[in-house]
């Protein structure tokens, strides 16, 4: 007998789907044979009239009968306003889009919990997986590997020692520099730098090989593999900088997208830490209590540097403006989001309005806010809620389980990439949707009816014909 949740989580899936030619201007259902908890954009590889070809990184959570992998694919982004409604309703549940095609396979030692990308170098990518150790890859430098039982890990590109504990998921990459910062169960965030490894990389490798000639000697356990033990080899650095504050896990870690040496952190223990390379390893600014609960994700606005999200397993969203934060720990939130009816697994802002941020959490739903309109009620596309929180304009309902990762589109700003973990709800693995909610939605009101305006008189005298 199906739970509430899951019923609730079905008729809103049932209602999305019926509505699903009205809300959106082009979506993609995927269906993976494996979960996967990480998906991320890729450089873009080819534009053309109708779509556009781009990279798109996600992973297989497998349940050792093969290897985990890191997936390199190659997506079919349609162009906005190409896509017929007929198409965009006449989607299964249980098929592969034929827009996206795996492209590589790296075997990944261990589960890939976490996905980034080097903005200065998109093929470049680091993933954490079940141990303490952050491991780079040249995508387009690794061999393409066939993932069958008993086929040995790929060598990272370049292993990153620092922790001295497991460091699953808190994982970001510098806008300005190439530095990546990571957070673990040490309750630490380290930071280190590759510029000398990226620069050197070009001349080290050749283009059918991934270079690395030293071990790191790190042991890793594979979670849910057919190994007992795997050892990775490849060149490894040390990290830059150390700093403990938290105490408890760090869940997630995020630099200040104006500067490589000003990052934030959040954790198990509740708290959102400010810091900065240059005072030293202790916090510039801490917030205890920031939320009610355990912290899971940050996120900080690339176009208003004052402005951090967080996420809370408490289901909430809580903005904080760092100018209103004191290194006492004092400090509220500007903005506190209530929408989800469950875990906060992930917040994003938009690369394309300031104002515009993401949220997708375990009660399946992946929501779209705009704080500038916080204290605004309004009816929120995607479901019938006259009633809908201040600040909410668009839920994605598109998803059956916890949505456990998504990534906006740099190259096409309305287009989102979200990943769910559907095993216990489909007997499956789990669901990939590429989608860009119809432009109506999200442009100035003005702006809107002056263009429908334009085609009354179109309209008109079809329906007369």
């Amino acid at each position: 007998m199906k739970s509430q949740k899951a019923r609730s989580v079905e008729d809103k899936y049932t209602q999305w789907k019926s509505l699903v030619p009205v809300l959106y201007d082009w979506l993609a259902n995927h269906n993976l044979v494996w979960p996967s908890l990480s998906c991320r954009w890729g450089p873009q590889l080819e534009q053309a009239t109708y779509k556009n070809r781009q990279r798109l990184y996600l992973s297989e959570q497998t349940d050792g009968s093969v290897p985990n992998t890191l997936v390199i694919a190659n997506c079919e982004v349609v162009k906005p306003r190409v896509a017929a409604a007929e198409h965009i309703a006449q989607f299964n549940e249980e098929a592969r889009s034929p827009f996206v095609k795996k492209y590589k396979t790296i075997i990944h030692p261990g589960e890939v919990n976490r996905i980034r990308e080097l903005p200065q170098d998109s093929k470049i990518v680091a993933t954490h997986t079940d141990s303490p150790d952050v491991l780079i890859w040249d995508v387009e430098a690794q061999p393409n590997r066939h993932a069958v039982l008993g086929a040995t890990d790929s060598r990272p590109d370049l292993i990153l020692t620092g922790h001295r504990e497991n460091a699953e998921f808190a994982l970001a990459m510098c806008p300005t520099e190439p530095f990546v910062l990571s957070g673990g169960k040490d309750k630490l965030v380290v930071l280190w730098s590759i510029h000398d490894h990226i620069s050197t990389l070009a001349k080290e490798q050749g283009p059918a090989k991934s270079p690395g000639s030293t071990s790191s000697g790190t042991k890793h356990a594979s979670k849910g593999g057919g190994s007992n033990e795997n050892r990775v080899n490849g060149p490894s650095i040390e990290a830059r900088g150390s700093y403990q504050g938290h105490e408890d896990t760090v869940e997630d870690v995020q630099f200040c997208p104006s500067s490589a040496q000003e990052f934030c952190s959040v954790g198990d223990d509740s708290c959102l830490i400010l810091w900065d390379a240059r005072a030293g390893s202790t916090p510039t600014i801490k917030v205890e209590k920031a939320h009610k609960a355990d912290i899971h994700c940050v996120d900080w606005n690339r176009h208003d540097t004052n402005l951090i999200l967080t996420g809370s397993a408490d289901n909430t969203i809580h903005m904080f403006d760092r100018r209103n934060l004191s290194s006492g720990g004092v400090g509220s939130p500007v903005h506190k989001f209530v929408g989800h009816s469950a875990a906060v697994l992930c917040v994003q802002w938009s690369p394309d309005k300031s104002s515009v941020f993401g949220s997708s959490a375990e009660d399946g739903i992946l929501n779209i806010w705009d704080h500038e309109k916080m204290g605004k009620r309004q009816e929120t596309a995607g479901l019938k809620a006259p009633n809908a929180p201040p600040g909410l304009f668009f839920q994605h309902a598109g998803h059956r389980d916890k949505v456990v990762d998504f990534h906006w589109n740099t190259s096409d700003p309305w287009t989102i990439v979200s990943v769910s973990d559907d095993c216990e709800s489909t007997n499956g693995g789990g669901t990939l949707q590429i989608w860009r909610m119809i432009d109506l939605i999200y442009r100035p009101v003005d702006e809107v009816l002056s263009e429908l305006d334009k085609y009354k008189s179109h309209i008109l005298s079809c329906e007369k014909n």
